[in-house]
């Protein structure tokens, strides 16, 4: 209802704060072709010593600052952070048709080049593990260290069919996925978190209020349409293997992606990658286990030698 308080908007200023505060400062890069890429960025000071680049690729459902907050202002003193929203999130855009994994690769890349950004690890949560892995594939002479959190990169086209999957209609999956209406989003809400329960306290008009305000109701078939194209013809062997250090980390009771897609992936990665579980955790262990999650990241990403990959699950 207009002109009423709206709890989303107000935590989305409290983010957008914190983000300032921890040095993050807003860009929009206009990619000439019909393509803009909002980004957060750490302000940088010549006089400083120089840290290293950190990409977050933020999965489905808010903007990128919903999925980040708790990250970025744990990692902003380490690292020069790159914070986008994806095409069709925020206020990221493009008239172009591509719907695919590596057109949002593509354009995350171009949009670091006219940062002057050449050398940086990454993060990619979800959706954005797939565009995440893409770009470690695509660029590894640009791509040092990569994360890969609850993405089923190796998930094949037959793998709906076969019932891998909690559901395994994909048009289906993607109105839960995308949820318009309060019933799909108490149904994602159910897939997502560790105790589903809890979902069935939340307020009728509170979930309202975040689909209006957090996801939108911007980009809904653009967002399926991201979802529809991840296992289309997709087949394991087809999937190019990572040659930088890589490490996967799943939630331990993942409904949206279950754990033996971690597994797949950290097989066909291979000697390069390694598995970390989360345990009572589901697929977003980001929010369900923030400080546990941030301490993996830093064991990673920080090591300056060879990097260090956790040995056990946590």
């Amino acid at each position: 209802m207009t002109g009423c308080f709206s709890l989303s908007e107000a935590i989305e200023r409290t983010y957008k704060s914190g983000f300032k505060r921890s040095g993050l400062r807003p860009v929009t890069i206009d990619l000439k072709d019909g393509t803009v890429v909002n980004f957060w960025v750490s302000k940088t000071k010549p006089e400083s010593k120089p840290k290293p680049n950190l990409l977050l690729i933020h999965g489905l459902g808010a903007t990128a600052i919903w999925q980040w907050y708790d990250v970025a202002r744990r990692l902003s003193r380490y690292f020069n952070l790159y914070i986008p929203d994806l095409v069709f999130f925020g206020g990221s855009s493009t008239t172009r048709p591509e719907r695919s994994d590596i057109f949002q690769a593509q354009t995350l890349m171009r949009a670091l080049e006219a940062q002057s950004v050449k050398k940086f690890s990454l993060v990619g949560l979800s959706y954005g593990g797939f565009v995440g892995y893409r770009m470690a594939s695509m660029y590894a002479d640009a791509v040092e260290k990569v994360v890969i959190c609850c993405a089923a990169v190796c998930v094949e086209e037959k793998d709906m069919k076969a019932g891998v999957f909690k559901v395994s209609d994909l048009d289906e999956a993607s109105k839960i996925l995308v949820p318009e209406s309060v019933k799909k989003l108490r149904e994602l809400m159910g897939y997502i978190f560790y105790k589903p329960a809890l979902a069935r306290l939340v307020p009728t008009c509170l979930l309202h209020d975040f689909i209006e305000h957090a996801l939108t109701r911007d980009n809904m078939e653009e967002k399926r349409e991201l979802i529809k194209a991840i296992p289309k013809d997709r087949i394991i062997s087809e999937i190019p293997k990572l040659k930088q250090p890589t490490l996967i980390i799943w939630g331990e009771h993942d409904q949206v992606f279950p754990l033996e897609m971690g597994k797949r992936l950290e097989k066909h990665v291979g000697d390069n990658g390694k598995l970390v579980i989360i345990k009572r955790t589901g697929h977003i262990f980001n929010f369900e286990k923030p400080k546990k999650f941030i301490k993996i990241l830093k064991s990673f990403l920080l090591e300056t030698s060879k990097p260090q990959i956790p040995v056990s699950n946590v």
